[in-house]
């Protein structure tokens, strides 16, 4: 089954509100084993509106709209789908009766504009709104020579959306489905590879399916593996993907840390729980971005003992007992300044690792080229520093510094688990 998410409203077109009900419709389609192949936004237009429902219609099975449903002139959504399916609207009764109660009970005049929300396109049926004044609209358009288009138009206030979705609609869904399909997703998290090089490593999984399918994508850094099955039961879908799995990690090894919403430091916080190790970080060029993503991990102490945010060349020079004058005449990049840092990070937290992250890669006078950030981990065996290249787009550069930090962390404590076992 094929579905289309339409969002409508100028606020929407115009980026002045940011669009979130289309992903979170997304990916409850999706947990229900239906694709979604569309998203379209359209302007509060009548004739607009009926040009993408009559589109919708005709290439999705299933189409889910938010907004347009309220009681002003530019909430158009009804009027576009009785255009576009050549039925008038009519006025339901129990929905006026409904109305009125509400405004009643929130001691508000119930006007004639507020009327509109109880207009129906012939044969449409109301679907309840347990939070707001707007309901939906659930319809079933015939299509010559195949099966119906199943309409549901739902308010654009993201939690009046989604309850109903929760109420009615999701059930609703299922419904049409039949009983058994069930579809199942997995996640599998890389780092240290660029994309087309995961990709290459894996050339023969079944990118784009049918069943099961792989797909793949990028974020900061991070490779992302996404990996679906549909099948009449979960023990079939996870059948399916087993394979899928079993190769990756077997291909892929250390590169990967960790399966759906687990970042790098929930692997770091993971491996410093199974060893009993204590971690503090110094951090210049990230700015405190890797304390921060260690402290969202649920329960990280005492493994993540906290550690400093170096702004200058003066923080510095207090944290090594050295005179500014004499820190601002090294090359602060150099290996031996951060592997200073980690050493007396570590002292001064009385902790088994301490990370000093250098400062941030300066800018080069090729934007191509990569610039250099340095890191030392400090441990009880010694010190170990890496230097790296670190290029991208300005936005990115920071975390994916972070990302590079994390994931020194975690193959040390891989291999120094992998030398205790």
């Amino acid at each position: 089954m094929i579905a289309e998410i339409i969002v409508t409203g100028d606020e929407i077109i115009s980026g002045r509100i940011l669009d979130t009900n289309s992903q979170w419709l997304s990916i409850q389609l999706e947990d229900l084993g239906v694709r979604v192949l569309y998203h379209t936004a359209v302007g509060d237009e009548v004739d607009a509106l009926v040009s993408v429902f009559r589109i919708a219609i005709e290439r999705a099975d299933l189409i889910v709209t938010t907004g347009g449903l309220g009681p002003t002139k530019d909430d158009l959504t009804r009027e576009g789908l009785a255009q576009a399916t050549g039925r008038p609207l009519r006025e339901d009764p129990s929905t006026i009766e409904h109305l009125k109660a509400l405004f009643a009970r929130r001691n508000r005049p119930f006007t004639e504009a507020h009327r509109k929300q109880a207009l129906f396109p012939e044969g449409s049926r109301p679907i309840p709104n347990p939070r707001g004044t707007a309901p939906g609209i659930a319809m079933e358009v015939p299509r010559s020579g195949r099966g119906p288009a199943h309409v549901f138009c739902l308010p654009g206030v993201p939690a009046e959306m989604r309850e109903m979705w929760a109420r009615s609609v999701g059930g609703m869904v299922r419904a049409i489905l039949g009983r058994g399909k069930v579809i199942v997703h997995r996640t599998i998290n890389t780092f240290g590879r660029p994309e087309s090089e995961v990709e290459a490593l894996l050339a023969d999984l079944p990118w784009g399916g049918p069943n099961p399918r792989a797909g793949i994508n990028a974020s900061e850094g991070t490779i992302i593996l996404r990996l679906a099955a549909d099948g009449n039961s979960e023990e079939e879908c996870q059948a399916l993907l087993e394979p899928l799995v079993r190769k990756i990690y077997e291909r892929l090894g250390e590169l990967v840390f960790g399966e759906n919403e687990e970042g790098l430091q929930h692997a770091v916080v993971k491996l410093l729980r199974q060893q009993n190790r204590r971690l503090a970080i110094a951090e210049w060029g990230t700015s405190g971005l890797v304390g921060s993503w260690l402290g969202e991990v649920p329960d990280p102490a005492p493994y993540f003992a906290g550690g400093w945010v170096i702004s200058g060349v003066e923080s510095l020079a207090s944290l090594l007992a050295v005179p500014p004058d004499l820190a601002s005449q090294q090359d602060l990049r150099q290996s031996r300044v951060v592997e200073a840092l980690a050493i007396r990070c570590r002292e001064a937290f009385q902790t088994d690792l301490a990370l000093a992250v250098g400062p941030f890669p300066q800018d080069t006078p090729h934007p191509d080229a990569p610039g250099q950030l340095v890191l030392a981990l400090a441990t009880s065996e010694g010190t170990q520093t890496r230097g790296m290249g670190v290029s991208g787009h300005p936005a990115i550069i920071k975390p994916l510094c972070a990302k590079h930090a994390l994931n020194f962390v975690r193959l040390h404590l891989v291999k120094s688990g992998q030398g205790r076992a």
